[in-house]
């Protein structure tokens, strides 16, 4: 009886974890995440899963955010029935994200299906609705960290203290095979530590494989106490109130919001920052922050720092978006939280829309932007974005301060991973860009692990597992390696658009502009477009 581990997400990119482990008794998926960036990657959220649903007995979930829970819907939609494995935190958060995910599937399809009509286009349907993320909270069983639970037939699994967000966990499971059992750690997403707000990440030491996450791979972080970090805070706030203009943070609404509020409230009674209104625009937000005032004791400040978030009466809850709208109005100095984190989706896009070309704005991002996210492209230093395919001049203040994100840093990773030892077998390399990947086994391998044992799976790659190796077995890919984690044709076609428009109108006469546009049709006209069906990319 074999044992199989197989990638189907996250791996080349940071988004859209998935791994599958099968036996020949059982088949069990860790986390089913939506993919997230390029729109070349997105399409896969609207593939047919690489594998076959009726045989998958079982998911164990490591956390809530979306790039991890958020194809369960699409799982149970395809028929899957079994338990969803996860914390009590996990299960709680799921339920105010997993609905609002398919809210969104649902609103965009709305907006795309009416310019499809208005183009002569074909419709086209949302991954999942609201309805089937509700009906997949009722397959959520809850499980305790430190217990040892039974998933199915000959595999067992154990959760670990993560530190990333609020019900955050690693996952040990162990599989019996004909060798006798065989056990794998998948890290999930890992905290950083030394952070007020949640415990350090753990774990168990001597697997027989590991799988680690690399997001900040070759990448470090000053390490930082909770005062140095509201101190950092506290200047940007003071900085942006100078420039006269409101303040606009895109924020997760999953944890990094709520540590933002704590963080604002205390540095606000204490005389650190200019009073302002603080507006959380975002409903997700609004109900995660509910969960949190439920569940958010932090075992280091011996309280939850979350429970009277209110309390100054400076923090406004905007939940409609007629409320929303009305921000619109405001002018002079207030702060804005609005989702999402990478300025991908959410009403964070209307608020850059209207700020970006605004001077007295500031734009704070608080944490990792992925390749080809628009909050990629502003850290990058872009002149010119484009959102929603209207051109926007940036002219406010962009800044980027990176010492809220829940990830461990490449120094917090390797420690984390060398605890884990001795491994026996392979450390797979997963969520990650190539250079973090790249990193993070240069880092492995200077901290004494094997090179020939680190291991950097492509998307859809399969591996047959033994206690101290592992084979690849070859498969068929959806995408190439090269398309999982970089910008793709439509950033470059928005970025093209811009060019030429600037182009246009730095042209000193009209007949240039035209000279200009005429050249370019014969170059469109030049090019063979084949027969050749293209493969569908993702419709929002």
């Amino acid at each position: 009886m074999s044992l199989e581990l197989s990638f189907h997400g996250a791996a080349g990119c940071v988004t859209g974890f998935c791994a599958r482990i099968a036996t020949g008794r059982a088949s069990v998926l860790i986390d089913c995440g939506m993919f997230q960036g390029p729109k070349t990657l997105k399409a896969l959220n609207y593939d047919p899963f690489p594998f076959d649903v009726d045989q998958i007995d079982a998911v164990l979930l490591t956390h809530s955010h979306i790039d991890h829970s958020g194809l369960l819907p699409k799982l149970m939609r395809a028929g899957f029935r079994g338990p969803i494995l996860a914390t009590p935190g996990t299960r709680d958060l799921c339920d105010v994200m997993l609905p609002d995910a398919g809210d969104i599937q649902e609103s965009e399809v709305r907006r795309l299906n009416r310019r499809n009509q208005r183009r002569g286009r074909a419709e086209v349907e949302p991954i999942y609705t609201a309805r089937d993320a509700r009906r997949t909270l009722e397959l959520f069983r809850p499980v305790k960290l430190g217990h040892t639970v039974d998933v199915a037939p000959g595999i067992t699994a154990r959760y670990w203290e993560a530190g990333h967000i609020l019900g955050s966990a690693s996952i040990e499971v162990t599989v019996e095979t004909e060798e006798g059992p065989i056990a794998l750690l998948f890290s999930g997403d890992l905290g950083p530590g030394g952070r007020d707000f949640l415990p350090d990440p753990e774990g168990p030491s001597g697997v027989d494989h590991l799988i680690v996450e690399s997001t900040y791979g070759g990448r470090s972080r000053p390490m930082l106490d909770p005062a140095a970090r509201r101190r950092l805070l506290a200047q940007e706030l003071r900085d942006a109130q100078r420039a006269g203009g409101p303040l606009l943070i895109p924020a997760f609404a999953v944890e990094r919001s709520q540590e933002l509020l704590a963080d604002l409230q205390i540095l606000t009674r204490d005389g650190e920052i200019p009073e302002a209104d603080i507006f959380l625009d975002s409903p997700l937000a609004i109900e995660a922050t509910e969960v949190f005032q439920r569940r958010g004791w932090s075992p280091v400040m011996e309280a939850n720092p979350f429970a009277d978030l209110r309390s100054s009466g400076r923090l406004k809850f905007l939940k409609e978006p007629q409320e929303s709208d009305q921000l619109e109005r405001l002018r002079g100095w207030h702060v804005i939280l609005a989702a999402s984190g990478m300025c991908d989706a959410g009403r964070v896009r209307k608020h850059l829309k209207r700020l970006l070309w605004r001077r007295d704005a500031t734009v704070l991002l608080p944490g990792f932007q992925a390749q080809g996210t628009l909050g990629r492209i502003l850290a990058e230093g872009a002149q010119t974005v484009s959102i929603e395919g209207e051109p926007i001049s940036v002219r406010a203040r962009v800044r980027s301060l990176d010492i809220y994100s829940g990830h461990a840093d490449h120094d917090g990773l390797v420690r984390w991973a060398s605890a884990r030892g001795p491994v026996r077998g392979q450390v797979f390399l997963a969520h990650g860009e190539p250079e973090g990947l790249e990193g993070l086994r240069a880092g492995l391998a200077k901290a004494g692990f094997d090179p020939a044992r680190l291991v950097i799976p492509d998307l859809d790659e399969r591996f047959i597992l033994s206690k101290a190796g592992a084979a690849p077995s070859p498969g068929p890919a959806r995408i190439l390696p090269s398309a999982a984690s970089r910008p793709d044709w439509h950033n470059a076609r928005a970025q093209l658009m811009l060019d030429l428009n600037a182009r246009l109108d730095a042209l000193p006469s009209d007949a240039a502009r035209e000279a200009l546009l005429e050249g370019l049709a014969r170059a469109v006209a030049r090019v063979d477009v084949g027969q050749s069906a293209e493969r569908p990319t993702a419709p929002v």
